[in-house]
């Protein structure tokens, strides 16, 4: 695949809302393409999204941290 069009992942799991408006979501998508395929990511992602969906990410070894959601 062309790497200006970045890598495709299918979006598994959206685990949580962040963001001071919580318009950010933290998902978990398995990379479909290229040297990271099967490999499963957790990423910030800002509009929305549902599991099933496919992003393309510029890049695929950034990983977002986990957000602990206090009780």
């Amino acid at each position: 695949m062309d790497e200006k069009l970045g890598t495709p992942a299918e979006v598994v799991e959206v685990r949580t809302r962040t963001g001071a408006t919580g318009d950010i979501f933290q998902i978990k998508c398995k990379i479909m393409d290229g040297s990271d395929k099967g490999g499963v990511r957790t990423r910030n992602v800002k509009g929305p999204i549902q599991v099933g969906d496919v992003l393309m990410l510029m890049e695929t070894e950034r990983e977002a941290k986990e957000i602990k959601v206090p009780r």
